[in-house]
């Protein structure tokens, strides 16, 4: 019991030396739900599973003042949200998709969910591409939505950097660069064999 103690004190601390680092850096920070064994629970008890808001209106909850964000996260371990479409949108994509830019070429920070997707953060207004906008797997977090935040564990595992912000002196990539870059990885579709004549 005392070592559970220790160890969920020491998991509230690192997501709210997270938090706040997020808000000093400008970014805006939205209060999660608290995970709880194989859900989240959040203040209006809502019967999500998932990683959510702590909030239902979660959006006037999002703040980039790292004394309130202190104060959020010094008694509960929320989960880190960072509300997009303000100083960053997310492209949101899979492994598969991520894993074929390869570390060395990115240029921004790059974040993977417990269950791999890859999150690109790319600068706010980005459109995306037709050959990804075509595909279902491929997301575009913009105004009006938020994705987890490092180190918040989800029911899949815990969201980490791939390429930590500071790695990049915070700086976000050319949209078009990473989208570039994301379409080449895309497959190219089959050839179907031309109709026999007869």
């Amino acid at each position: 019991m005392i070592v559970r103690g220790f160890l969920d004190g020491w998991r509230q601390a690192r997501l709210r030396r997270a938090a706040v680092r997020y808000a000093e850096h400008g970014w805006d920070v939205v209060p999660g739900a608290v995970r709880c064994g194989d859900r989240f629970r959040c203040m209006t008890r809502c019967p999500t599973l998932s990683c959510h808001p702590d909030w239902i209106c979660w959006e006037p909850t999002a703040t980039r003042d790292p004394r309130w964000v202190a104060a959020l996260w010094a008694f509960r371990p929320r989960a880190i949200l960072l509300a997009t479409g303000r100083a960053f949108d997310v492209l949101e994509v899979p492994a598969f998709l991520g894993a074929g830019w390869g570390r060395g070429a990115l240029r921004g920070p790059v974040a993977v969910t417990g269950a791999g997707r890859w999150m690109f953060l790319v600068p706010p207004g980005t459109v995306l591409l037709p050959a990804l906008a075509d595909r279902p797997d491929v997301v575009l977090h913009g105004t009006g939505s938020w994705i987890p935040a490092p180190p918040t564990p989800t029911l899949e595992g815990r969201v980490r950097w791939l390429v930590d912000p500071e790695e990049v002196s915070w700086r976000l990539p050319d949209p078009e660069m990473v989208q570039f870059g994301l379409a080449r990885a895309l497959p190219v579709p089959a050839l179907r064999p031309a109709a026999a004549r007869t």
